[in-house]
């Protein structure tokens, strides 16, 4: 079975399509969700010889079975946020450190070594509930940058932690969050990176995405505003550093299909629902269906331009553009 130093090893094209079809063949066989999805959807496992082709299981998946093909019981079950008393998605981890290394390297790739930096989680609506996987790797984090922390409500804590802090700094909000506290502080951030997690989650006004930002980036004095894209159902994520053009890891790759025709691959620049292949999703389901809405753009790049109408609001990077 390919493991998680294969993926995290992957840096070229032709190591992802080896990669991929090998966890493809895997899970298709180990996988009783997907592979129920496979055969309803009559696809012939033998005749898929290149990612692309690789059919993607429904997100919702995640919310009604347990999609996991470990052998032992699962170390930890990460959940999905949730509005209206709607079901949450569970994401069963059979080894916790597979996650760990996972964002780590990812955010080691995009920003360099944590300690580094310190990193600071506004994150209110995650840390009052169980099981947020973006908590974990907030946590994480702040334990190997040394510095920074959580803060729940209390923003004169945390801007003053801000203002003494001598290092380079991660302030990691939630969109409302983060908006919340430009309105009310305007506190101008010295040698700040501001990234946003996505999610209104109904408690503020969904605006444009480069509108938001130009309020964030007016608050607190900083040229642009980064981004974080993942869910939890991944266990990999992409980042922006502005504009909201996200790049991935090598080991996860973006997909945009025709909304009405999901087999139909789309070309860059065209929107459609997005796919992603997340390698790292050793044992659960590494090729997925989501409800948002984005485009291709050059090297890998994409962008999330929403939701489709009528599935459920997600916690993360909501915002329309």
């Amino acid at each position: 079975m390919i493991t998680i130093d294969d993926i995290l090893s992957i840096e070229d094209a032709a190591a992802f399509e080896r990669a991929a079809l090998e966890l493809f063949r895997y899970q298709a066989e180990r996988c009783a969700p997907y592979r129920e999805w496979l055969r309803l959807t009559g696809c012939d496992i033998s005749a898929v010889d290149r990612s692309e082709r690789i059919p993607m299981m429904p997100i919702e998946l995640f919310k009604t079975h347990d999609v996991y093909c470990a052998g032992q019981p699962p170390q930890k079950i990460f959940t999905s946020s949730t509005t209206g008393g709607g079901e949450p998605s569970r994401h069963m981890m059979a080894d916790i450190t597979v996650y760990e290394r996972a964002f780590m390297a990812a955010f080691r790739r995009f920003y360099g070594e944590p300690s580094a930096w310190s990193i600071y989680g506004l994150l209110p609506n995650y840390l009052e509930r169980e099981g947020s996987s973006l908590v974990y790797m907030v946590d994480r984090l702040i334990r190997e940058a040394g510095s920074g922390g959580f803060y729940l409500h209390d923003c004169d804590a945390l801007l003053a932690a801000m203002e003494s802090d001598p290092k380079p700094k991660i302030l990691l909000g939630v969109s409302y969050a983060l908006w919340d506290l430009a309105e009310r502080y305007a506190p101008k951030l010295r040698d700040t990176v501001v990234m946003e997690t996505g999610g209104m989650k109904g408690r503020r006004q969904e605006l444009p995405k480069s509108e938001f930002h130009a309020i964030l980036c007016d608050a607190f004095g900083v040229g642009s505003i980064h981004s974080e894209y993942g869910m939890a159902e991944l266990t990999s994520q992409a980042y922006s550093s502005g504009g909201g053009i996200f790049a991935a890891p090598p080991w996860m790759r973006i997909l945009v299909r025709d909304i009405n025709d999901p087999a139909e691959r789309l070309t860059q620049g065209v929107r459609g629902g997005v796919d992603i292949i997340d390698l790292s999703n050793i044992c659960s389901c590494a090729f997925i269906s989501t409800q948002d809405t984005g485009r291709l753009l050059d090297h890998g790049r994409f962008m999330i331009e929403g939701r489709i109408a009528g599935s459920d609001i997600r916690g993360c990077n909501l915002l329309v553009q």
